[in-house]
């Protein structure tokens, strides 16, 4: 064969072979098509199903919560209608009551018309009276001047003196008897009041000092304490700020400072190096530092309870913080902090008996000394202070009224202060509550005779019952029964004016004339 035919043949060949392999090709690509086209139906029709399920649950989801919400509404409506029916029913009770009372002003208005009518005729008749009395007394007057020969004004004159003479004595009389009708009265209620404001609290009377005693377990420990040249004790007292003294007592250490906070620090500070072991002065700073922030959190925490005990309700927490800085603050050896809640407690029963709100007389009671926690760190008088810290913290008129008026600085306004300065004085005088020095004691007694002294017609004074009682005997020449009345209510005005004391003072005037002879 030629080259040509074989080159035609071969070409035939390729070409027949290509157009087997195209319509091969185009075989599987229609089949590839079918199936894909079948797999996008199943899914398109999985999808319907799928889609058909969801709508029908979200119909049932959407069913329900329309039920649910219809039945809360139907609920809500019933309860609406409910307190609709009870306000009207309230409504129509109050539209009674108006009508009743309405009713009742008109009876009363119709009364006083007939008062005023037979008033206004009373008045006429006595109108009329009072020109013929008038007459007739001009009469008489006329007459009586005719008679005596004496001029209207030496008559007035004559009679003014005797009736001055005459009423001078009825009026010191009448004075004292109402005095003694009215102090027994007044000793006899305010003792009922006081004994069953005393029974329903009772408290133990405590006082406290200005030194702490730290217990040790031996006398090598007293060692370690103070250091090597004194090094521990001087960084304990200048981190505390109080003073140790270790002297031949044995098992014991002293604290000695007047604050009584930084006293706690330096016995919790103390007790714990004392139990630990460890002391040197890194120790003994880092264990100073916790026994202050210990004292902070009981700070907090007794003023919490204070407020809780007393039940006064919600109270600034500044002013909790310095409730409980009257934990540490003493008056006289008393706890102010114990004090402040006695008062409390006695000026709410006081109120109670009396109809007063008992809270607010609680409230008023715990926070009249509130001052004294700052006394020395503010300029002022702890009243002062006390009234300045009250109205910045927006407590109530009567609260600021009794802080104000509890040590009879100012005169009181409201009832709970004047029942606020009298548990005051009686948490100060029970027996025990307070000690005072011999020297403060002693002055006030010479001042108490003193005062008594300088009255005229005092003959002599004494001071007796620690105080508490001044018993003055006046010169019978000078001085009669009456007139001794009115020298106890001098002394006592006086006593009142000049001297500061706790509790009351009993003024006794004693008048007394004695014979005396003697036979031989």
């Amino acid at each position: 064969m030629p080259v040509w035919a074989i080159i035609i043949s071969i070409l035939l060949s390729l070409l027949g072979g290509l157009a087997i392999g195209f319509f091969i090709r185009v075989f599987l690509h229609e089949k590839s098509l079918r199936k894909s086209r079948e797999t996008y139906e199943s899914i398109v029709e999985e999808g319907r199903k799928e889609a058909d399920e969801a709508k029908k649950q979200s119909i049932l989801e959407a069913k329900k919560e329309i039920h649910d919400l219809k039945r809360e509404i139907d609920a809500d409506i019933r309860e609406r209608r409910s307190q609709v029916a009870s306000q009207e029913n309230k409504l129509n009770q109050r539209e009674e009551q108006l009508n009743r009372r309405t009713s009742n002003l008109d009876r009363r208005e119709e009364t006083l018309l007939a008062k005023e009518e037979r008033i206004d005729q009373r008045q006429e008749q006595l109108e009329q009276l009072n020109s013929k009395v008038e007459e007739t007394l001009k009469l008489q007057e006329q007459k009586l001047i005719e008679i005596s020969q004496i001029s209207k004004e030496e008559a007035e004159t004559i009679i003014m003196n005797e009736v001055k003479e005459k009423m001078q004595i009825e009026v010191a009389t009448y004075i004292r008897d109402e005095e003694e009708k009215a102090k027994l009265e007044a000793k006899n209620k305010s003792k009922n009041i006081m004994s069953l404001a005393m029974q329903k609290y009772a408290s133990e009377t405590t006082t406290e000092t200005t030194v702490t005693v730290v217990d040790i377990p031996n006398d090598e420990m007293k060692g370690r304490i103070i250091g090597r040249e004194g090094r521990n004790i001087r960084t304990i007292e200048a981190l505390t700020g109080v003073d140790l003294i270790i002297d031949d007592t044995p098992d014991a250490v002293v604290l000695s400072g007047f604050d009584p906070v930084r006293r706690e620090v330096a016995k919790r500070a103390l007790t714990k190096l004392v139990q630990d072991g460890r002391i040197h002065p890194g120790r003994i700073e880092e264990v100073v530092e916790k026994s202050r922030e210990e004292v902070e959190t009981y700070l907090h925490e007794a003023g919490e309870d204070a407020v809780f005990r007393l039940g006064i309700g919600r109270i600034h927490l500044e002013i909790i913080k310095m409730l409980g800085r009257l934990n540490f603050r003493t008056s006289y050896g008393q706890n102010v902090l114990k004090h402040s809640i006695e008062v409390a407690f006695l000026a709410g029963k006081l109120a109670a008996e009396i109809g007063e709100d008992e809270i607010l007389a609680r409230r008023a009671g715990l926070l009249h000394d509130i001052g004294k926690a700052i006394d020395h760190e503010v300029e002022g008088s702890h009243v002062d202070i006390g009234i300045n810290l009250a109205t910045r913290y927006r407590e109530p008129k009567e609260v600021i009224d009794a802080i104000s008026s509890h040590h009879g600085d100012t005169e009181a306004t409201t009832v709970i202060g004047v029942l606020v300065a009298a548990a005051d004085a009686l948490s100060a005088a029970r027996p025990g509550a307070r000690n005072e020095s011999v020297e403060n004691y002693i002055q006030r007694l010479q001042q108490l005779e003193s005062i008594s002294n300088d009255v005229p017609g005092v003959e002599k004074s004494y001071a007796i019952q620690a105080g508490r009682e001044i018993r003055v005997i006046v010169k019978p020449d000078e001085i009669d029964d009456l007139q001794a009345f009115t020298v106890a209510r001098e002394i006592k005005d006086k006593i009142e004016q000049q001297m500061a004391y706790p509790g009351t003072i009993k003024v006794t005037v004693i008048r007394e004339t004695r014979a005396t002879d003697i036979a031989k």
